[in-house]
Order: structure tokens, then C-alpha cells, then sequence
């Protein structure tokens, strides 16, 4: 075994394996993988090897179209067959939701491209698939590039590929620890030696957990138990391989929630079905190899009657097999891919459902990041740092049992789940809840998405759940009272209500409760320095000023947004979206400098934020505040320290809706205090509460981007439109010289804002294709309705030569092409007089 190498993986299943191979396909031949038992002895033996492109994620979708392509090479690359069966997939719809979903989804193959996607009717099914009774059945898609694999070969040719190039593979070798040492590398201690190493990728499954504490950090990943039922061979199968006619092929019906495909003549079934019990929980045992749970038949029982009514050659033999194993899963389903927060060096590539369908494209971005600092997708959706402190063993049992109860759910982009909520809640969430607030979740903070009216709700009627064993279109009401929301690929219920809160902020004043903001301090001699090194905008020199900036990559695309204000000579104060506190949080304390200086600290919990926009919004602060705080004392893009009577806080002249307001940064114990003295200066004035999706709606009138929609590593700065905001005249910072590099080669995107026509009621939601003649020219970022404006409107990135606003253009929404127009950005109030106001 070597006792020196560039990186050590720890895990032997086929994820391990793979990023093992990029690695040394990557140039780090040194490279090294321990595995405690045999490789793939862990979740891998007893996977079902299915390769689903289907996932409405732009990161994971990119993964798995990747892992595909690879796959279909392996045998020609290193002579060992990995049983890819590309035998293709259809997925069956039951309702109108899961047509809508596999249109929105289509769209999304459309924009990540190379993906075949294909609409079937009934008849299509049946001509496919005879032994399916397509009764009920309302369409289909099918993936011509889908089918299985045999998941020990897979991993064993990737083993093949890894040593060929250099790569070492240790069996039976098991760590027991990792220390830190003075250098900043790691050593890696096991049964069999020690390894010192500059990188560690933690790749281990079930042990996910036990790894991470090794370095003293948590990681989000919770086994869920799975079962598959293989039957007996059945004539009909036998006769259709004798007459040498194609396998039918995997088939999936969603709104039953289960999968079918052939097995040596028979039939193998995999259902998810609610109940399916965490394992695991503080990893297997030391002897843990190729283990299995014993068979519960009995939660499957829905599952398998309604697979017999789908197929009846499913209950015409018997059956040979039962597998119940461990499946890792995390609180969203997706997998966690990158670097591990608070620890340099130290990498994760755990959390995979799908693991045999990831494991190609996780190793491969794994690696580029790795090697080269960055990946080359943007892998948000993946990234380990979009989990907090909160994810912990109670909060992960109950969410990654929902996620695996939920992977055949209609995934609406509404949809909010219920498990382990309402977990983090501000002071004034009461006093939300009383007026109306309709909840979503981010980073475990309830925040409000819209109000109801009082004593508003939905009967049965309105709610048209469908007859199906997946049915849920909304969350659930509270004891005693009515859904309040439906959820859907279309405007829904909600839409008006959306409407009246976006008119409020316009016309009157509205309150909204953003405390779920990441905040941050940097202080220091070093600060002003340091983050004028890191960031795109200059650092404002006069205390109480705001900037708006941006953290790069070495390559010029876009990690993170902050606004940034001076609160002193060496003091400042940092805030950026609350999804991403552990992300920015990390990559901000990753690039600290070493010889001391600066200090960055994490405020978040510390301060409530309230946000009060509109027309009246300084009528309504003026009653209350012991400052002056008309335009001229108190001027947009400044912050002033103020007290809302008793309650002293900080006051920045800025908001996300592109209204005259004020963000009003608190002592989050005195929330209440100053939300009621608000909301009682405010009555004249109309002031009424509104929710995030109001300001949804209210920022696409703007053209405000987001990060992870129209802000993306992928994206140079400046497609991105950021021209404002990047200073190139203030000396180097990080990204710039890579971001001119950029410039000089041209760009192959521009930020364009839309107008989609002819909507009647389905706006775009974001990953929809911008086309012109047929051609795909783009992808939509973010979409809806703009009430001010009263346009449906969609930001979008499209190539050049297509951005000058005039330029018509189409949007394909659920299936459907409209046209669009380029408009100037900034429809709403293009010249910031309100904000000025």
C-alpha cells in the first residue's frame, strides 16, 4: 500500500470507484482507494442498476446524461462488460399533473441537450410493452437511451480503468482515522498503514456519517431501507425471448409509485412506498457486508395490487427473490457532491439514491473540481453546503424517510414538504400565521409565500384530487380546517391572492419577514483589503454606505451575491440569500488569509430582518423612527442606525421588489416589538403583509437575478449583465484577470428579459427552451406573471446574437410554443425612481 498519494477515497462501491478513475484520468495517478471489505459490498451489490434520465434538476440531470455516456464506452475502454441494457423507459401518466410534469420536464431535457425524450399515446405503450394493460392510462414518455446495468461490473470495469491508469485499490482495508497534520495534509490511518494525502474523498455509503466525524463534521445522510421483488419466470417473456423480440424494456408507473422491468424471464418490482423505515442511523456494523434487512411484503401491498392491475403477468408467477437493502439518502433526494463545509481538502460524494445512475457523472465533476478548482457544471443542487447545523439525526430520519416516500410525487415547483416542519421560526411567525401565511421552507426557516384571506379554503370539489395511490396536490391542513393551497405546474389558486399582495407593495406599503437572510461580519485590519482582494464592486469608503457585489470563480462566473455595508473603519456587514449561509459562509472563510487580520463571524440568528416597501413606507417608518429619514438624510444604497421607538436597529435603504423601502436588520428578540409597532403606524396607510412569492413576481419586473437561476458558475459575470457591478479599474480581485481572458474570447450567453405572449395560464417557470425556428437558442432562468406590468414575463439566457431587445423569439411552456419578445431589461420602473424615491 502507498504511503504517500495526491488523494485518498474511502469507499469501495461504485461511486468510490468512479471518482477514483476521473481522478487519475484526470492526471492524479497517485491516487489511492480504501475499501474495509470486498468493492461493492456495500448498497452496490443489491442495487437494481436502473439508469433513469428522468430528474427535473439541471445538476443531477447533468450528472446522470453524463454517467449514460460514459457507460455505453466502458467495454471498449477496458474489455470488461458492464451489462448496459439501453432497453429504454416509460414512465406512465394516470392524470393531467403528470402530463404537465413530463412536459415541464421535457423542457428541461431540451435545455441540459443529448437527452431523447419521446411523448407516447396509450397504443404506443401497449405496441411496446403487450403485457401492460393501458386502461386509464392518459400518455406516456419514453427515454430511448435509459435501461439497467449490472452495478458490480460497472464498478469493477471503472476499478480496471482507475488501476490501468495508475490508480491503487486496497481491499479489506479499513480507516480508522483521520488526523490533520501541521503541514495541512491529511493522514489517513488504517488496519494496514498509514496514508499521508493532500485531498480525502469521503465515498462511503452507509458509513457516510461515521466517516465525516472522523474530520468533525455532519454529514447529511441517512439510509433508507428499499425492497424489490424478483419473480419466477413467466411463458410469456420466455416466448418472446425466443422468438428473439426485444426486452419491453423499464416501466415506470409514477402515480403508483413503483418500477418493473425484466429479469431472467421474469419480472423484477420495485415500489417506494410511505413507511419505509430509516436504517443505519449510526452506521452498520464493523462486519457489515453484503447485508440485508429481512422482507416486510406487507408495507408494499398497495404497491403490488396496483402493479398486477398494470401488468397481470406480475401476479401470474411466483416469487423468486426478495431484496430489502439500504439505499443512502439525504433531506432532498439529491446526492451531496463537493467540498465538505469548514474543512479544506476534505470532499463528499455521499447521498446517492441513485448511486449506479450518478456515480459516472458525481466522480467526474468530483474530479474537475478537485483538479482544476471548479467544476464545470454548476452543481448547487448537489453542493453539501446547502444543508445547516440543523440537519441532524431526528430532522434527517424524518426527511430523507419523506424523500424516499416522495420519489414518484409529482414534483410541482409549489410543492412544499411537510416532514420535520415548522422547524426554525422568527418571533413573528405567530403573527404571520394569524394574518393569513401560507408557509414554505429554506434552510429549515419557515418563511411566508403568500396570505389567504381569512377563513379561506378549498373543498374536495376544488381540489380534484385524482384517483391514483399519489394523489397529493397540496399541503396539509391544519385539525379543523381546509388546504389552502394547490399545488400545479399551472396558476393555481393562489395566483390572485399573489396579485393583490404585488398591488399593495405598489400602490400602499407591504411588510415581509426576511430574518431567514444569511448575514455575516468581517472586521479586522485586514477586512477592507480583503474583501476589496475577493469581491467584483469597490468597497464603499464612507461608513453607513451599501454596495451591491459579487464573489467569482478563478474562471469568472458567479459564486455568490452580497450586499455589503461599512458599519466602521474596520467593520463590515455582509448579506446574501439564506439558502446559501453554509455555501457563501464557506467559500467566504475558505479564502481568508492565513497571516491573520481578518476575522468573518456568522450573524444570521443574531438579527431578524423586516422589510417594509412601497410608495408609503417612509410615511409609515416616520412615525415610529427617532431619525429623519426622508431622501435627503437618508438616501437609497445608505444605512442609518435608528431606533423603531424602543427598539434600535439597523436600516438600509435597499429591497428585491424595486420599490422605495427599507430592509430593517433587528435584534431578533425585539422582532415582535418593532413588527407591531409597524403594523399599527402602518394601518392608515394600508399596510398589509406579503409573501415571497409576491416578491417573486415583483423582482422579474426588475430583472433582478438570482443566484442558481440567472447567477451561475457557468455564466461569465458579464453575460449575466453585472457590467455595474464588476469594477475593473480598482486593481485585481478574484475572477478578474480570468473574466477579461473571457471577454476577449466572447461570450456564448446573454441575460435577456421576455415577454412571453398569448399566456392564458401557464407562465414559464424557469429551465424552459427559448427556441427560434425550432432551434434551441436557450433556456428561460426564472418566469411568471409581472402585476405591475401585467405581463407574463420570463429572464432567460439565449445566445447573442438574439439579445437585442425587438428580437422575437419562442418559449415552450408545458408542451406549448409562444412567442416572445426581447424587452429592455427592467420593465417595471426602468429608471429607479421609486427605489429613489
Amino acid at each position: 500500500m502507498r504511503t504517500h498519494a495526491r488523494a485518498v477515497v474511502i469507499g469501495g462501491g461504485v461511486v468510490g470507484v468512479s471518482t477514483l478513475y476521473h481522478l487519475v484520468k484526470k492526471g492524479w495517478t497517485d491516487s489511492v482507494l480504501v475499501e474495509r471489505k470486498e468493492l461493492t459490498s456495500g448498497s452496490t451489490w443489491h442495487a437494481a442498476g436502473l439508469l433513469p434520465l428522468f430528474n427535473l434538476s439541471y445538476s443531477v440531470g447533468q450528472i446522470h446524461k453524463y454517467s449514460v455516456a460514459l457507460y455505453e464506452t466502458l467495454e471498449k475502454e477496458t474489455g470488461l462488460d458492464v451489462g448496459l441494457r439501453q432497453v429504454s423507459n416509460i414512465r406512465l401518466a394516470r392524470t393531467r399533473d403528470r402530463m404537465d410534469e413530463y412536459r415541464y420536464y421535457a423542457g428541461v431535457a431540451a435545455t441540459i441537450g443529448g437527452i431523447e425524450v419521446r411523448f407516447l399515446t396509450p397504443q404506443d405503450v401497449k405496441d411496446i410493452w403487450p403485457l401492460c394493460n393501458v386502461d386509464g392510462i392518459v400518455g406516456a414518455i419514453q427515454h430511448p437511451q435509459d435501461g439497467y446495468i449490472q452495478p458490480a461490473d460497472l464498478t469493477q470495469a471503472l476499478a480496471r480503468g482507475a488501476r490501468e491508469r495508475g490508480g491503487e485499490i486496497n481491499r479489506h482495508t479499513t480507516v480508522t482515522a483521520v488526523v490533520r497534520l501541521p503541514s495541512g495534509d491529511w493522514k489517513v490511518i488504517t488496519d494496514k498503514g498509514h496514508i499521508t494525502c493532500e485531498h480525502i474523498v469521503s465515498a462511503s455509503g452507509n458509513f457516510a456519517r461515521r466517516t465525516g466525524q472522523m474530520v468533525g463534521i455532519g454529514v447529511p445522510v441517512v439510509p433508507v431501507q428499499h425492497q424489490y421483488i424478483v419473480t419466477e419466470a413467466h411463458p410469456e417473456i420466455l416466448a418472446r425471448k425466443a422468438k428473439g423480440l426485444p426486452e419491453m424494456g423499464v416501466l415506470r408507473e409514477s402515480d403508483s409509485s413503483w418500477y418493473m422491468r425484466e429479469e431472467s424471464g421474469g419480472l423484477l418490482l420495485g415500489p417506494y412506498e410511505a413507511g419505509a423505515p430509516a436504517c443505519y442511523v449510526d452506521g452498520p456494523s464493523a462486519e457489515s457486508e453484503y447485508e440485508l434487512f429481512p422482507e416486510d411484503l406487507d408495507r408494499l401491498g398497495p404497491h403490488i395490487d396496483a402493479a398486477i392491475a398494470r401488468v397481470p403477468a406480475f401476479g401470474e408467477v411466483g416469487v423468486k427473490k426478495v431484496y430489502n437493502g439500504a439505499i443512502a439518502y439525504t433531506p432532498d433526494g439529491s446526492p451531496i457532491v463537493g467540498p465538505a463545509p469548514g474543512v479544506r481538502n476534505f470532499w463528499l460524494n455521499e447521498g446517492h439514491s441513485f448511486g449506479v445512475t450518478a456515480a459516472g457523472g458525481a466522480g467526474w465533476q468530483l474530479a474537475e473540481w478537485m483538479v482544476e478548482g471548479e467544476p464545470t457544471v454548476d452543481m448547487l443542487g448537489v453542493d453539501p453546503r446547502r444543508f445547516g447545523p440543523y440537519a441532524q439525526t431526528g430532522y434527517l430520519v424524518q426527511k430523507n424517510e419523506e424523500a424516499y416516500a416522495k420519489v414518484f410525487t409529482i414534483h410541482y415547483p409549489d410543492e412544499e414538504r411537510a416532514a420535520a416542519r415548522p422547524l426554525r421560526q422568527t418571533p413573528c411567525y405567530s403573527r404571520m400565521k394569524d394574518l393569513g401565511a401560507v408557509f414554505g421552507s429554506v434552510y429549515g426557516w419557515e418563511r411566508p409565500n403568500w396570505f389567504a384571506p381569512k377563513g379561506y379554503g378549498l373543498s374536495e370539489a376544488e381540489l380534484a384530487r385524482p384517483d391514483v395511490l399519489l394523489n397529493e396536490n397540496h399541503p396539509p391542513a391544519a385539525r379543523g380546517e381546509r388546504p389552502r393551497e394547490k399545488w400545479s405546474f399551472r396558476r393555481s389558486n393562489y395566483f390572485d391572492f399573489v396579485g393583490a399582495e404585488c398591488r399593495n407593495v405598489h400602490e400602499n406599503v407591504g411588510l415581509q419577514d426576511m430574518s431567514a437572510f444569511a448575514k455575516f461580519e468581517v472586521s479586522g485590519p485586514g477586512a477592507e483589503s480583503w474583501l476589496d482582494s475577493i469581491l467584483t464592486n469597490r468597497v464603499p469608503k464612507a461608513v453607513g454606505r451599501v454596495t451591491l457585489t459579487y464573489l467569482l470563480t478563478r474562471r469568472g462566473g458567479v459564486r455568490a451575491e452580497f450586499t455589503l455595508t461599512r458599519l466602521g473603519p474596520e467593520r463590515f456587514y455582509l448579506v446574501s440569500a439564506g439558502a446559501l449561509e453554509a455555501h457563501d459562509f464557506d467559500s467566504l472563510e475558505k479564502l481568508i488569509p492565513g497571516e491573520g487580520g481578518v476575522r468573518i463571524d456568522k450573524v444570521t440568528t443574531q438579527h431578524g430582518v423586516l422589510v417594509l416597501a412601497g410608495p408609503r413606507s417612509r410615511e409609515v417608518l416616520a412615525k415610529v423612527a427617532d431619525i429623519d429619514v426622508s431622501n435627503k438624510a437618508f438616501p437609497w444604497l445608505s444605512a442609518r442606525r435608528l431606533s423603531v421607538r424602543a427598539a434600535d436597529l439597523l436600516a438600509l435603504r435597499v429591497n428585491f421588489v424595486g420599490e422605495l423601502g427599507f430592509e430593517l436588520h433587528h435584534p431578533i428578540e425585539m422582532q415582535n416589538y418593532i413588527f407591531d409597532a409597524l403594523m399599527d403606524a402602518g394601518a392608515p396607510f394600508g399596510i398589509k403583509p406579503f409573501g415571497i412569492r409576491a416578491m417573486d413576481s415583483l423582482r422579474l419586473e426588475k430583472s433582478y437575478r438570482l443566484v442558481g437561476r440567472e447567477l451561475s458558475i457557468e455564466y461569465a459575470a458579464l453575460e449575466s449583465g453585472l457590467e455595474r457591478f464588476v469594477d475593473f479599474d480598482k486593481g485585481k480581485f478574484l475572477g478578474r484577470d480570468a473574466l477579461v481572458t473571457w471577454c476577449g474570447k466572447g461570450f456564448e450567453n446573454r441575460l435577456v428579459t421576455l415577454e412571453v405572449h398569448n399566456v392564458t395560464d401557464a407562465d414559464a417557470r424557469g429551465s424552459e427552451p427559448v427556441t427560434k425556428s425550432r432551434a434551441t437558442i436557450g433556456r428561460t432562468t426564472s418566469g411568471g406573471y409581472g402585476w405591475r406590468t401585467g405581463k407574463s414575463l420570463a429572464l432567460a439566457m439565449v445566445r447573442p446574437e438574439f439579445s437585442a431587445p425587438g428580437t422575437e423569439v419562442e418559449v415552450r411552456v408545458l408542451g406549448e410554443t409562444h412567442p416572445a419578445t426581447v424587452i429592455a431589461d427592467s420593465p417595471y420602473d426602468s429608471g429607479n425612481a421609486a427605489l429613489r424615491a
